[in-house]
């Protein structure tokens, strides 16, 4: 029997080569065929029928000519894919976002609705998540575009198998959310799937963010919960079984307050969106998680007026933030952590405080280089990224069908 390296199917290594011109022109285009060939090592002839197989895919297409110094102009190649959409989800304890895409990054779409997710049963949220998931399915195809894929993100551990183990913020246990969606959307003939929703916004802020392309980055969800996207030497890091990056659930103070995983003195029970709202708008401690976007604006605007006990608060929320982020810097020593979700609002405040603190309890100097700075990116990160994960699978080669 024949073992070690076996040579690559020439479909294998032609879909290889496809996903490499089509890389390419994502981050370069518009450019010539002499461009991609000259970048890539591919030869001229190879790189003409990649690109014809991609025109006929409607993935590629042709626009105008440019004058070169040297020979004849030459055709100009940009991305199209006018015929698809890549949609993704975000399900959060107060707000739902579907968001749809080009294989280009523009938006077809982007829809935000309340959603009571802490009181809803598994069921319920299901049958609200495909729901919206079906509405805009229906409104891209109604302009002619074929789905390619949707992606869900959920605040918790979801494992490969699309199976939700634990979403505290959602009172999930075990939740097939996958199996459960692809029945209640009439198994659609596009791949559904169900991912963290931290890992998916750093996928976001990778591929669309201030920092896109930045090889170690962390992104920190800055909603109920605080989850924590991370990108390491390039790679989406999920752990054995998917669950890395539960930042929320660093130990900051063992007699601290319960969290709602259960434990006590978790950073999220301290950092947390939530526990911040409790602390500055008391009245506001046990009203429904669908008034968080408004309990936020209101710490904000009571924040521009000064009010000292807003101040301190966020100033405390920025120290204990600033200790989880020294913490995972130490280990991981990112380029930059991004602030996501509400957290971006509270930026002003919550920064000075974090940074202080991460400089004081980095053991490198300058914090290892470390920069801590608000997304540039829209509440509901989460969905973007998982209409780029959809893409990335076409960027691996995973193609359409003509």
């Amino acid at each position: 029997m024949q073992s070690g390296p076996q040579p690559a199917d020439f479909a294998d290594v032609r879909a290889t080569n496809l996903a490499v011109v089509l890389r390419h022109l994502r981050m370069n285009a518009p450019c010539s065929r002499a461009d991609i060939a000259a970048a890539t090592g591919l030869n001229k002839a190879t790189v003409s029928s990649l690109v014809a197989d991609l025109i006929d895919r409607r993935l590629v297409r042709e626009t105008g000519m440019t004058e070169r110094r040297i020979g004849r102009p030459a055709t100009m190649l940009v991305l199209d894919g006018s015929p698809y959409a890549a949609i993704g989800m975000e399900v959060n304890a107060d707000y739902m976002t579907v968001v749809a895409v080009d294989l280009a990054g523009r938006k077809l779409l982007s829809w935000r609705r309340a959603f009571a997710g802490s009181s809803a049963n598994p069921g319920q949220a299901a049958a609200s998540i495909a729901a919206l998931a079906k509405r805009a399915v229906g409104k891209v195809e109604k302009e002619g575009r074929r789905t390619l894929g949707l992606t869900v993100g959920v605040p918790g551990l979801v494992g490969g198998d699309g199976i939700v183990r634990l979403a505290p913020n959602l009172r999930w246990h075990d939740v097939d959310l996958r199996s459960a969606l692809r029945k209640a959307l009439g198994e659609p003939p596009y791949p559904i799937e169900v991912e963290n929703d931290a890992n998916l916004a750093v996928l976001a802020e990778q591929r669309y963010g201030g920092f896109a392309e930045t090889a170690n980055l962390i992104y920190l969800t800055g909603e109920i919960g605080i989850g924590a996207g991370i990108i390491s030497e390039g790679r989406l890091m999920r752990g054995e079984r998917g669950f890395a990056g539960e930042f929320g659930h660093l130990l900051v103070d063992p007699s601290g307050p319960v969290c709602g995983c259960g434990r006590r003195g978790c950073l999220e029970a301290l950092a947390g969106v939530g526990a911040l709202v409790a602390r500055t708008l008391p009245d506001a401690a046990t009203s429904s998680p669908t008034e968080l976007e408004p309990e936020v604006e209101e710490v904000v605007r009571r924040a521009k007026a000064g009010d000292p006990k807003v101040l301190d608060a966020l100033a405390e929320t920025g120290k204990h933030l600033g200790h989880g982020v020294a913490t995972v810097a130490n280990l991981l020593n990112p380029d930059v952590v991004v602030l996501g979700g509400y957290f971006v609002q509270l930026a002003p405040w919550l920064i000075p405080a974090a940074e202080a603190e991460l400089r004081a309890r980095s053991i490198a100097p300058e914090a290892g280089g470390t920069r801590l700075v608000a997304s540039t990116l829209e509440l509901g990160a989460a969905a973007t990224g998982g209409a780029a994960r959809v893409l990335d699978t076409i960027d691996s080669g995973r193609l359409p069908t003509p």
